[in-house]
Protein backbone atom coordinates (compact mmCIF):
# COMPACT_ATOMS: atom_id res chain seq x y z
CA UNK A 1 0.00 0.00 0.00
CA UNK A 2 2.65 2.35 0.83
CA UNK A 3 4.44 2.26 -2.81
CA UNK A 4 0.76 2.64 -4.64
CA UNK A 5 1.20 4.60 -7.00
CA UNK A 6 -2.05 5.62 -7.60
CA UNK A 7 -3.01 6.59 -3.78
CA UNK A 8 0.40 8.50 -3.66
CA UNK A 9 0.00 10.49 -6.08
CA UNK A 10 -3.96 11.73 -5.38
CA UNK A 11 -2.45 12.69 -1.84
CA UNK A 12 0.11 14.31 -3.52
CA UNK A 13 -1.29 16.21 -5.72
CA UNK A 14 -4.16 16.62 -3.12
CA UNK A 15 -1.79 18.46 -0.53
CA UNK A 16 -0.33 20.44 -3.31
CA UNK A 17 -3.88 21.90 -4.57
CA UNK A 18 -5.52 22.06 -0.87
CA UNK A 19 -1.94 24.18 0.37
CA UNK A 20 -2.44 26.43 -2.76
CA UNK A 21 -6.33 27.36 -2.51
CA UNK A 22 -5.80 28.80 0.63
CA UNK A 23 -4.57 31.64 -0.81
CA UNK A 24 -6.46 32.27 -4.04
CA UNK A 25 -9.75 33.08 -2.18
CA UNK A 26 -8.07 35.56 -0.27
CA UNK A 27 -6.92 37.17 -3.44
CA UNK A 28 -10.02 37.28 -5.02
CA UNK A 29 -11.71 38.62 -1.63
CA UNK A 30 -9.61 40.93 -0.57
CA UNK A 31 -9.07 42.36 -4.21
CA UNK A 32 -13.44 43.16 -4.23
CA UNK A 33 -12.60 44.82 -0.97
CA UNK A 34 -9.74 46.84 -1.91
CA UNK A 35 -11.97 47.84 -5.53
CA UNK A 36 -14.55 49.45 -2.77
CA UNK A 37 -12.18 51.01 -0.23
CA UNK A 38 -10.11 52.99 -2.91
CA UNK A 39 -13.53 53.86 -4.57
CA UNK A 40 -14.63 55.13 -1.27
CA UNK A 41 -11.70 57.29 -0.95
CA UNK A 42 -12.07 58.91 -4.41
CA UNK A 43 -15.84 59.65 -3.70
CA UNK A 44 -15.57 60.65 -0.07
CA UNK A 45 -11.66 61.86 -0.55
CA UNK A 46 -10.98 60.91 3.11
CA UNK A 47 -8.05 60.10 3.51
CA UNK A 48 -8.56 57.34 6.77
CA UNK A 49 -9.91 54.99 2.96
CA UNK A 50 -6.44 55.77 1.77
CA UNK A 51 -5.12 54.26 4.67
CA UNK A 52 -7.28 51.21 4.75
CA UNK A 53 -6.57 50.30 0.75
CA UNK A 54 -2.54 51.06 1.43
CA UNK A 55 -2.65 48.93 3.66
CA UNK A 56 -4.87 45.70 2.81
CA UNK A 57 -2.61 46.31 -0.48
CA UNK A 58 0.58 45.02 1.56
CA UNK A 59 -1.58 41.90 2.17
CA UNK A 60 -2.58 41.37 -0.78
CA UNK A 61 0.72 41.22 -2.11
CA UNK A 62 2.00 39.13 0.70
CA UNK A 63 -0.72 36.66 -0.33
CA UNK A 64 -0.56 36.95 -4.10
CA UNK A 65 3.13 35.91 -3.88
CA UNK A 66 2.54 33.24 -1.97
CA UNK A 67 -0.23 31.54 -4.38
CA UNK A 68 2.40 32.14 -7.10
CA UNK A 69 4.97 30.11 -5.95
CA UNK A 70 2.34 27.10 -4.33
CA UNK A 71 0.59 26.97 -7.79
CA UNK A 72 3.28 26.63 -10.30
CA UNK A 73 4.12 22.60 -8.45
CA UNK A 74 0.45 21.27 -9.98
CA UNK A 75 0.74 22.17 -13.85
CA UNK A 76 4.32 20.38 -13.44
CA UNK A 77 2.28 17.01 -11.95
CA UNK A 78 0.05 16.97 -14.94
CA UNK A 79 3.27 15.97 -16.66
CA UNK A 80 4.95 13.57 -13.78
CA UNK A 81 2.52 11.95 -12.13
CA UNK A 82 -0.95 12.21 -14.61
CA UNK A 83 0.60 12.00 -17.79
CA UNK A 84 -1.99 9.32 -19.34
CA UNK A 85 -4.70 11.59 -17.93
CA UNK A 86 -2.83 14.77 -19.51
CA UNK A 87 -2.69 12.76 -23.21
CA UNK A 88 -6.30 12.14 -22.69
CA UNK A 89 -7.96 15.61 -22.01
CA UNK A 90 -4.59 17.60 -22.94
CA UNK A 91 -6.96 19.12 -26.04
CA UNK A 92 -9.60 19.99 -23.73
CA UNK A 93 -8.04 21.25 -20.27
CA UNK A 94 -5.06 22.76 -21.54
CA UNK A 95 -7.39 25.56 -23.58
CA UNK A 96 -8.80 27.11 -20.33
CA UNK A 97 -5.47 26.93 -18.29
CA UNK A 98 -3.71 28.81 -21.53
CA UNK A 99 -6.79 31.21 -21.14
CA UNK A 100 -6.28 31.58 -17.57
CA UNK A 101 -2.40 32.40 -18.38
CA UNK A 102 -2.94 35.00 -21.09
CA UNK A 103 -6.45 36.91 -20.15
CA UNK A 104 -6.35 36.44 -16.38
CA UNK A 105 -2.92 35.98 -15.09
CA UNK A 106 -1.18 38.68 -17.14
CA UNK A 107 -3.60 40.68 -16.46
CA UNK A 108 -3.49 40.59 -12.92
CA UNK A 109 0.32 40.57 -12.92
CA UNK A 110 0.56 43.37 -15.08
CA UNK A 111 -1.47 46.00 -13.43
CA UNK A 112 0.43 44.77 -9.74
CA UNK A 113 3.12 46.76 -10.19
CA UNK A 114 0.85 49.78 -10.45
CA UNK A 115 -1.24 48.42 -7.24
CA UNK A 116 1.86 48.34 -5.09
CA UNK A 117 3.91 50.95 -6.15
CA UNK A 118 1.44 53.68 -8.16
CA UNK A 119 0.91 55.65 -5.01
CA UNK A 120 1.83 59.47 -6.02
CA UNK A 121 3.16 58.19 -9.64
CA UNK A 122 -0.07 57.88 -11.07
CA UNK A 123 -3.40 59.63 -10.68
CA UNK A 124 -5.96 58.34 -8.20
CA UNK A 125 -8.39 57.29 -11.23
CA UNK A 126 -4.95 55.24 -12.82
CA UNK A 127 -4.33 53.76 -9.43
CA UNK A 128 -8.13 52.70 -8.73
CA UNK A 129 -8.46 51.52 -12.43
CA UNK A 130 -5.42 49.10 -11.73
CA UNK A 131 -6.77 48.19 -8.94
CA UNK A 132 -10.02 47.27 -10.89
CA UNK A 133 -7.72 45.20 -13.46
CA UNK A 134 -6.05 43.19 -10.67
CA UNK A 135 -9.33 42.31 -9.00
CA UNK A 136 -10.86 41.26 -12.03
CA UNK A 137 -7.87 39.44 -12.98
CA UNK A 138 -7.57 37.27 -9.86
CA UNK A 139 -11.75 36.63 -10.78
CA UNK A 140 -10.97 35.70 -13.83
CA UNK A 141 -8.21 33.21 -13.43
CA UNK A 142 -10.81 31.31 -10.48
CA UNK A 143 -13.04 31.40 -14.15
CA UNK A 144 -10.70 29.63 -16.26
CA UNK A 145 -9.38 27.09 -13.52
CA UNK A 146 -12.96 26.29 -12.36
CA UNK A 147 -14.13 25.79 -16.20
CA UNK A 148 -11.18 23.48 -16.74
CA UNK A 149 -12.38 21.43 -13.74
CA UNK A 150 -16.13 21.69 -14.63
CA UNK A 151 -15.50 20.42 -17.91
CA UNK A 152 -14.17 17.13 -15.74
CA UNK A 153 -17.34 16.76 -13.95
CA UNK A 154 -19.45 17.59 -16.91
CA UNK A 155 -17.81 16.76 -20.06
CA UNK A 156 -19.44 18.27 -23.04
CA UNK A 157 -18.58 19.23 -26.56
CA UNK A 158 -16.07 16.60 -27.33
CA UNK A 159 -15.35 14.05 -29.42
CA UNK A 160 -12.93 10.69 -28.86
CA UNK A 161 -10.48 10.04 -31.38
CA UNK A 162 -7.43 7.69 -31.34
CA UNK A 163 -4.34 8.77 -32.64
CA UNK A 164 -1.49 6.02 -33.38
CA UNK A 165 -3.02 3.98 -30.44
CA UNK A 166 -3.67 6.59 -27.60
CA UNK A 167 -7.52 7.50 -26.94
CA UNK A 168 -7.82 11.08 -26.65
CA UNK A 169 -10.87 13.84 -26.33
CA UNK A 170 -10.72 16.58 -28.41
CA UNK A 171 -12.94 19.98 -28.44
CA UNK A 172 -15.58 20.23 -30.60
CA UNK A 173 -16.82 23.21 -29.50
CA UNK A 174 -14.67 25.66 -27.50
CA UNK A 175 -17.55 28.03 -26.24
CA UNK A 176 -20.15 25.33 -25.53
CA UNK A 177 -17.07 23.49 -23.45
CA UNK A 178 -16.65 26.58 -21.27
CA UNK A 179 -19.77 27.00 -20.87
CA UNK A 180 -20.25 23.65 -19.80
CA UNK A 181 -23.69 22.95 -17.78
CA UNK A 182 -21.83 23.21 -14.46
CA UNK A 183 -19.39 25.56 -15.40
CA UNK A 184 -21.14 29.02 -13.83
CA UNK A 185 -22.89 27.50 -11.13
CA UNK A 186 -19.85 25.89 -9.93
CA UNK A 187 -17.70 29.41 -10.61
CA UNK A 188 -20.43 31.01 -8.61
CA UNK A 189 -20.08 28.37 -5.87
CA UNK A 190 -16.35 29.33 -6.00
CA UNK A 191 -16.17 33.11 -6.27
CA UNK A 192 -18.75 34.00 -2.87
CA UNK A 193 -16.61 31.05 -1.35
CA UNK A 194 -13.76 33.45 -1.66
CA UNK A 195 -15.58 36.98 -0.76
CA UNK A 196 -16.40 35.38 2.33
CA UNK A 197 -12.37 33.73 3.26
CA UNK A 198 -11.30 37.24 2.02
CA UNK A 199 -13.81 39.52 3.97
CA UNK A 200 -13.22 37.27 7.46
CA UNK A 201 -9.59 37.82 6.81
CA UNK A 202 -10.20 41.74 6.83
CA UNK A 203 -12.95 41.21 10.06
CA UNK A 204 -10.21 39.00 11.59
CA UNK A 205 -7.21 41.69 11.79
CA UNK A 206 -9.97 44.26 12.58
CA UNK A 207 -11.54 42.84 15.60
CA UNK A 208 -7.39 42.35 16.93
CA UNK A 209 -6.75 45.81 16.41
CA UNK A 210 -10.11 46.70 18.24
CA UNK A 211 -9.41 44.44 21.21
CA UNK A 212 -5.96 45.77 21.67
CA UNK A 213 -7.91 49.36 21.23
CA UNK A 214 -5.52 50.38 18.49
CA UNK A 215 -6.18 51.76 14.96
CA UNK A 216 -10.05 51.80 15.80
CA UNK A 217 -11.54 54.36 13.74
CA UNK A 218 -9.47 51.87 10.52
CA UNK A 219 -10.36 48.96 12.38
CA UNK A 220 -14.10 49.92 12.49
CA UNK A 221 -14.35 51.35 9.08
CA UNK A 222 -12.54 48.30 7.56
CA UNK A 223 -14.80 45.65 9.68
CA UNK A 224 -18.23 47.27 8.65
CA UNK A 225 -17.72 47.25 5.22
CA UNK A 226 -15.91 43.32 4.71
CA UNK A 227 -18.95 42.52 6.84
CA UNK A 228 -21.18 43.85 4.46
CA UNK A 229 -19.61 41.37 1.85
CA UNK A 230 -19.22 38.64 4.11
CA UNK A 231 -23.17 38.95 5.03
CA UNK A 232 -24.49 39.16 1.11
CA UNK A 233 -22.03 36.49 -0.22
CA UNK A 234 -23.40 34.17 3.05
CA UNK A 235 -27.20 35.06 2.35
CA UNK A 236 -26.40 33.73 -1.29
CA UNK A 237 -24.29 30.71 -0.87
CA UNK A 238 -27.16 29.05 -0.11
CA UNK A 239 -29.29 29.52 -3.24
CA UNK A 240 -26.32 29.29 -5.52
CA UNK A 241 -25.79 26.04 -3.67
CA UNK A 242 -29.17 25.10 -4.78
CA UNK A 243 -28.77 25.32 -8.11
CA UNK A 244 -25.21 23.64 -8.32
CA UNK A 245 -27.36 20.48 -6.33
CA UNK A 246 -29.86 20.22 -9.19
CA UNK A 247 -26.77 19.99 -12.08
CA UNK A 248 -25.46 17.28 -9.75
CA UNK A 249 -28.77 15.72 -9.66
CA UNK A 250 -28.98 15.54 -13.88
CA UNK A 251 -24.94 14.96 -14.41
CA UNK A 252 -23.32 13.40 -11.69
CA UNK A 253 -26.77 11.40 -9.54
CA UNK A 254 -24.17 8.84 -7.80
CA UNK A 255 -22.60 11.81 -6.03
CA UNK A 256 -25.90 13.75 -5.17
CA UNK A 257 -26.60 10.42 -3.45
CA UNK A 258 -23.12 10.46 -1.70
CA UNK A 259 -23.28 13.71 -0.58
CA UNK A 260 -26.98 12.55 1.43
CA UNK A 261 -25.97 9.20 2.38
CA UNK A 262 -29.29 7.70 -0.01
CA UNK A 263 -28.59 4.53 -1.23
CA UNK A 264 -32.40 3.60 -2.19
CA UNK A 265 -34.14 5.35 -4.98
CA UNK A 266 -37.18 6.94 -3.35
CA UNK A 267 -39.46 9.62 -3.64
CA UNK A 268 -40.08 11.88 -0.50
CA UNK A 269 -36.51 11.59 0.19
CA UNK A 270 -34.99 13.14 2.98
CA UNK A 271 -32.56 15.80 3.35
CA UNK A 272 -29.70 14.86 6.36
CA UNK A 273 -28.91 18.24 8.77
CA UNK A 274 -26.30 15.59 10.63
CA UNK A 275 -25.39 12.17 10.76
CA UNK A 276 -23.74 9.08 9.72
CA UNK A 277 -23.85 6.84 7.02
CA UNK A 278 -22.20 2.97 6.61
CA UNK A 279 -21.64 1.82 3.05
CA UNK A 280 -21.45 -1.84 4.98
CA UNK A 281 -24.81 -2.07 6.18
CA UNK A 282 -25.94 0.46 3.27
CA UNK A 283 -28.12 2.91 6.06
CA UNK A 284 -27.93 6.31 7.12
CA UNK A 285 -28.99 7.60 10.43
CA UNK A 286 -29.29 11.19 11.82
CA UNK A 287 -31.18 13.88 11.82
CA UNK A 288 -33.38 14.55 8.68
CA UNK A 289 -35.96 16.84 6.88
CA UNK A 290 -38.35 14.54 5.09
CA UNK A 291 -39.25 15.07 1.45
CA UNK A 292 -36.82 18.39 1.67
CA UNK A 293 -34.24 16.54 -0.79
CA UNK A 294 -37.19 15.93 -3.31
CA UNK A 295 -38.45 18.91 -3.28
CA UNK A 296 -34.56 20.46 -3.46
CA UNK A 297 -34.00 19.13 -6.58
CA UNK A 298 -37.26 18.48 -8.35
CA UNK A 299 -39.85 21.70 -6.23
CA UNK A 300 -41.61 18.65 -5.53
CA UNK A 301 -41.74 16.73 -2.05
CA UNK A 302 -42.83 13.35 -3.80
CA UNK A 303 -39.82 14.02 -6.58
CA UNK A 304 -37.61 10.98 -7.13
CA UNK A 305 -34.15 10.81 -6.23
CA UNK A 306 -31.87 8.11 -7.59
CA UNK A 307 -30.11 6.32 -4.80
CA UNK A 308 -26.26 4.31 -4.84
CA UNK A 309 -28.15 1.08 -5.43
CA UNK A 310 -28.60 2.45 -9.15
CA UNK A 311 -24.63 2.55 -9.97
CA UNK A 312 -22.21 -0.42 -9.55
CA UNK A 313 -20.40 -0.23 -6.06
CA UNK A 314 -17.12 -0.04 -7.80
CA UNK A 315 -18.33 3.19 -9.11
CA UNK A 316 -19.14 4.47 -5.92
CA UNK A 317 -17.21 7.37 -4.20
CA UNK A 318 -15.92 7.20 -0.57
CA UNK A 319 -19.84 7.79 1.05
CA UNK A 320 -19.24 8.42 4.50
CA UNK A 321 -15.87 10.95 3.56
CA UNK A 322 -18.07 12.63 1.22
CA UNK A 323 -20.98 12.75 3.11
CA UNK A 324 -19.51 14.08 6.57
CA UNK A 325 -17.20 17.13 4.62
CA UNK A 326 -20.24 18.22 2.57
CA UNK A 327 -22.55 18.70 5.82
CA UNK A 328 -19.29 20.15 7.39
CA UNK A 329 -19.37 22.35 4.61
CA UNK A 330 -22.79 23.78 4.89
CA UNK A 331 -22.81 23.64 8.93
CA UNK A 332 -20.33 26.17 8.13
CA UNK A 333 -22.29 28.29 5.84
CA UNK A 334 -25.13 28.43 8.18
CA UNK A 335 -22.23 29.64 11.22
CA UNK A 336 -21.50 32.51 8.36
CA UNK A 337 -24.93 33.46 7.74
CA UNK A 338 -26.00 33.29 11.86
CA UNK A 339 -22.95 35.35 12.35
CA UNK A 340 -22.97 38.02 9.83
CA UNK A 341 -27.09 38.88 10.16
CA UNK A 342 -26.02 39.13 14.19
CA UNK A 343 -23.23 41.39 13.33
CA UNK A 344 -25.35 43.53 10.92
CA UNK A 345 -28.02 43.65 13.64
CA UNK A 346 -25.65 44.84 15.76
CA UNK A 347 -23.82 47.74 13.88
CA UNK A 348 -27.23 48.95 13.02
CA UNK A 349 -27.75 49.40 16.21
CA UNK A 350 -24.65 50.99 17.16
CA UNK A 351 -23.93 47.78 19.46
CA UNK A 352 -21.32 45.97 17.38
CA UNK A 353 -18.10 47.87 18.31
CA UNK A 354 -19.14 48.40 22.58
CA UNK A 355 -17.87 46.90 25.12
CA UNK A 356 -20.65 44.29 25.89
CA UNK A 357 -19.75 42.79 22.96
CA UNK A 358 -15.96 42.43 23.08
CA UNK A 359 -16.82 38.46 23.27
CA UNK A 360 -17.81 38.92 20.06
CA UNK A 361 -14.90 40.56 18.55
CA UNK A 362 -12.55 38.01 20.16
CA UNK A 363 -14.13 34.83 18.48
CA UNK A 364 -14.31 36.99 15.01
CA UNK A 365 -10.40 37.11 15.46
CA UNK A 366 -9.67 32.76 14.93
CA UNK A 367 -12.99 32.76 12.94
CA UNK A 368 -10.74 33.40 9.68
CA UNK A 369 -9.68 30.05 9.75
CA UNK A 370 -13.65 28.89 9.30
CA UNK A 371 -14.12 30.44 5.79
CA UNK A 372 -10.67 28.80 4.80
CA UNK A 373 -12.26 25.39 6.45
CA UNK A 374 -15.53 25.64 4.47
CA UNK A 375 -13.72 26.13 1.03
CA UNK A 376 -11.52 23.03 1.58
CA UNK A 377 -13.99 21.33 2.26
CA UNK A 378 -15.87 21.94 -0.84
CA UNK A 379 -12.90 21.10 -2.82
CA UNK A 380 -13.21 17.44 -0.76
CA UNK A 381 -16.44 17.22 -1.42
CA UNK A 382 -16.61 17.73 -5.25
CA UNK A 383 -13.53 16.21 -6.35
CA UNK A 384 -14.11 12.63 -3.83
CA UNK A 385 -17.50 12.93 -4.75
CA UNK A 386 -16.96 12.51 -8.45
CA UNK A 387 -14.51 9.51 -7.89
CA UNK A 388 -13.49 6.53 -9.19
CA UNK A 389 -13.84 9.21 -12.37
CA UNK A 390 -10.87 11.39 -13.09
CA UNK A 391 -13.64 12.72 -16.14
CA UNK A 392 -16.36 11.79 -15.07
CA UNK A 393 -17.80 8.52 -17.22
CA UNK A 394 -14.79 9.05 -19.69
CA UNK A 395 -11.69 8.00 -17.70
CA UNK A 396 -11.20 6.54 -14.19
CA UNK A 397 -8.41 8.10 -11.53
CA UNK A 398 -6.76 4.51 -11.91
CA UNK A 399 -6.18 4.61 -15.90
CA UNK A 400 -4.59 8.12 -15.91
CA UNK A 401 -1.81 7.72 -13.79
CA UNK A 402 1.50 7.79 -15.45
CA UNK A 403 3.07 4.59 -16.21
CA UNK A 404 6.34 5.30 -16.10
CA UNK A 405 6.50 6.96 -12.68
CA UNK A 406 7.27 4.84 -9.27
CA UNK A 407 6.17 4.99 -5.83
CA UNK A 408 9.13 5.61 -4.15
CA UNK A 409 9.50 8.50 -6.34
CA UNK A 410 6.22 9.54 -5.44
CA UNK A 411 6.53 9.43 -1.96
CA UNK A 412 10.04 11.32 -2.04
CA UNK A 413 8.76 14.04 -3.71
CA UNK A 414 5.72 14.31 -1.45
CA UNK A 415 7.49 14.32 1.22
CA UNK A 416 10.32 16.94 0.01
CA UNK A 417 6.57 19.26 -0.88
CA UNK A 418 5.50 19.08 2.54
CA UNK A 419 8.97 20.35 3.89
CA UNK A 420 8.92 23.34 1.33
CA UNK A 421 5.12 24.47 2.04
CA UNK A 422 5.66 24.36 5.58
CA UNK A 423 8.70 26.67 5.44
CA UNK A 424 6.37 28.87 2.41
CA UNK A 425 3.50 28.78 5.12
CA UNK A 426 5.32 29.71 8.09
CA UNK A 427 7.23 32.52 5.91
CA UNK A 428 3.83 33.83 4.85
CA UNK A 429 2.41 33.74 8.87
CA UNK A 430 5.79 36.19 9.49
CA UNK A 431 4.83 38.40 6.70
CA UNK A 432 1.16 38.95 7.93
CA UNK A 433 2.53 38.57 11.43
CA UNK A 434 4.91 41.32 10.70
CA UNK A 435 2.30 43.77 8.42
CA UNK A 436 -0.25 43.34 11.15
CA UNK A 437 1.65 44.33 13.96
CA UNK A 438 3.17 47.17 12.45
CA UNK A 439 -0.16 48.47 11.14
CA UNK A 440 -1.94 50.63 8.97
CA UNK A 441 0.30 53.85 9.77
CA UNK A 442 3.18 52.06 8.14
CA UNK A 443 1.92 53.19 4.86
CA UNK A 444 4.75 52.03 2.44
CA UNK A 445 5.29 48.64 2.07
CA UNK A 446 9.25 47.85 2.34
CA UNK A 447 10.23 47.64 -1.99
CA UNK A 448 8.74 50.88 -1.87
CA UNK A 449 10.18 52.48 1.12
CA UNK A 450 13.60 51.32 -0.43
CA UNK A 451 12.58 52.74 -4.03
CA UNK A 452 11.35 56.59 -2.10
CA UNK A 453 14.82 56.09 0.29
CA UNK A 454 16.90 55.29 -3.13
CA UNK A 455 14.99 58.48 -5.06
CA UNK A 456 16.08 61.15 -2.03
CA UNK A 457 19.66 59.60 -2.61
CA UNK A 458 19.33 60.58 -6.54
CA UNK A 459 17.84 63.69 -5.84
CA UNK A 460 20.85 64.68 -3.54
CA UNK A 461 23.67 64.32 -6.01
CA UNK A 462 21.59 64.84 -9.27
CA UNK A 463 22.79 68.40 -10.46
CA UNK A 464 20.19 71.18 -10.07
Amino acid sequence: MIWDVELLSRIQFAFTIMFHYIFPPFSIGLGLLLVIYESLYLITKKKIYEKITRFWIKIFAANFSVGVASGIVMEFEFGTNWSTYSRFVGDIFGSPLAAEGIFAFFLESGFLAILLFGWNRVKPGMHLFATIMVALGSMLSGFWIVVANSWQQTPVAYEIVVDYGIRRAVITDFWEMVFNPSAMVRFTHVILGAWIQGAFLVMSVSAYYLIKKKHVDFAQKSFAIALGLAAIASLAQPLVGHEHAKVVSEWQPAKLAAFEGLYETQTNAPLYLIGWTDPETRKTTGIAIPGMLSFLVHGDFEGEVKGLEEFPEEDWPAVNGVFQSYHLMVALGMVFIGATLLSLFLLWRKKLFSPNWSWLMKLYIPAVALPVIANQLGWLSAERGRQPWIVQGLLRTSEGVSKSISGPEVLISLVLFILVYILLFFVWLYVLDREIKHGPDHLSSGVEAGFHKKSERMDIIKPH
